[in-house]
């Protein structure tokens, strides 16, 4: 196998980064398979793992990524192993929330790692399994639920 199967996983991670910070749902949507399991139980306790469909998914996300004024989603040190048409990669990730742009107080950062599962669908790479692991925290967590609320108020319209 050469590195271009490598980069082609490694790229759809980055697009999940880009697909949120950008907000462009359509994207986001896009990189997933259309039944995910998600684990986001390290962020907190009453995120437990469950399987949803991707429309699913991404309808939740909507409405706190909405809520905020900025995010940036930072993926490095991609490790990934392919196995036919299954992958697995590794990445670490750097996620900073900003709820007011005109406050630099109100900021939220989370530090940790990624380990999702892909499958090769009609020669793209979808995501299955999204499992983020949090290693530190930094800022006011409080502003991820603000911003839920702002979110949900805003597409309310």
């Amino acid at each position: 196998m050469d590195g271009s199967e490598k980069l082609a996983v490694t790229e759809t991670v980055y697009r999940y980064a880009t697909g949120v910070d950008r907000r462009d749902w359509a994207l986001y949507r896009s990189l997933f398979a259309d039944t995910v399991t998600i684990d986001f139980s390290s962020y907190g306790p009453d995120l437990p793992p469950r399987q949803m469909s991707a429309d699913e998914w991404v309808a939740g996300v909507v409405p706190l990524f909405t809520g905020l004024a900025a995010t940036q989603h930072s993926m490095t040190n991609p490790l990934v192993t392919i196995d036919n048409d299954i992958a697995a990669i590794t990445m670490y990730v750097r996620a900073h929330h900003v709820f007011d742009a005109a406050d630099p107080t109100s900021s939220y950062t989370i530090g940790g790692y990624y380990e999702n599962a892909l499958a090769r669908v009609d020669g793209r790479w979808l995501l299955t399994d999204v499992r983020l692991t949090v290693t530190w925290r930094e800022g006011d967590p409080g502003i991820m639920e603000l911003a839920r609320a702002e979110g949900t108020r805003r597409l309310a319209g």
